[in-house]
């Protein structure tokens, strides 16, 4: 497995600079997390867990089908 540590004078990130970086991703996924999921998802992942095996139907509002559209 490769060294992942920064090589003095290659460039590499100290761990002041990685550590601020962490910082600020988990404060903006913190962020995503917060905001929950849309109604509209939730519904789509309800109909989803309630199809039966097996079935790529999930036609309730056009959305779905089982038609070829051509790009096969």
């Amino acid at each position: 497995m490769k060294d992942t540590k920064p090589s003095p004078g290659k460039g590499g990130l100290n761990a002041e600079i990685q550590s601020r970086i962490g910082h600020q991703l988990r404060a903006m996924y913190d962020d995503v997390v917060r905001q929950g999921v849309p109604d509209r998802f939730a519904e789509l992942i309800r109909k989803l867990d309630a199809s039966a095996p097996g079935d790529p139907q999930v036609n309730t509002t056009g959305d779905f089908d089982t038609k070829n559209d051509g790009r096969d």
